[in-house]
């Protein structure tokens, strides 16, 4: 018999909770973080002015459009072992690679030009956010985009119903013209449901789980530079 120690391997179930708990720990701090971001602040406080809400919605675009985009690469990266992952990764991407229009439409709807939009480019911080994504996105078995993929459906859960309904508030808009961050605001709790699905067909494993959460750390930092690069 060994002598040596033997530590166990937690289960599925503990290792998700475990490394849910480290996020959570990120999410507060990214949180924390975007709420004194100018922009944001001009939302919550009530100096929010259209042209900002345009300048959030091109930004916005670029995430959206590229999200698609770096979801299918992530899925053509997953081996055979975990083809049940690669399949919840593009049905993702299938459902989600249209949502730019509908930023597109909120534009139009909030009294934009439809040429401006399209033809919006990415700030600084979208360009570093969107080349992270791709980054990760091209590595073989890209477990640590998942959290990535916690903190951009945390946007969507938790932040964007209430910044829709503010943007409408201080604008005198029509929910029409925030079908985006509305929509995402109702409809994105379901996702942290099949969000911690996945987390349980790659855990329990430690180096995975470390890169779960370090990536959620990098993409919240780049999320954050992405909206503190719109001039507000």
């Amino acid at each position: 018999m060994s002598g040596a120690l033997v530590i166990a391997e937690p289960d599925a179930d503990e290792a998700v909770a475990a490394v849910l708990r480290k996020l959570a720990v990120v999410w507060t701090g990214f949180e924390a973080r975007l709420e004194a971001v100018p922009l944001i602040r001009k939302l919550t406080r009530g100096r929010f002015e259209l042209a900002d809400y345009h300048a959030f919605l091109v930004q916005l675009r670029q995430q959206v459009k590229d999200g698609a985009l770096w979801m299918s690469r992530a899925a053509s990266n997953i081996d055979e072992q975990h083809l049940e992952l690669r399949s919840i990764l593009m049905r993702h991407a299938v459902a989600e690679h249209r949502d730019f229009r509908l930023l597109d439409a909120d534009y139009v709807a909030s009294g934009g030009a439809r040429q401006a939009i399209e033809n919006g480019e990415k700030n600084l911080g979208s360009e570093a956010l969107s080349a992270w994504m791709f980054h990760k996105a091209s590595q073989a078995n890209p477990f640590g985009l998942l959290g990535a993929m916690f903190i951009i459906e945390g946007l969507g859960s938790i932040k964007a119903g209430e910044w829709g309904r503010r943007v409408c508030e201080r604008l005198d808009l029509p929910t029409t013209a925030a079908r985006f961050l509305l929509y995402h605001g109702e409809n994105d709790a379901g996702h942290m449901e099949e969000f911690q699905a996945m987390l349980r067909l790659v855990l329990p494993d430690a180096a995975t789980a470390a890169a779960i959460v370090r990536c959620a750390e990098v993409t919240a930092r780049l999320y954050t530079l992405q909206i503190e690069e719109i001039a507000a």
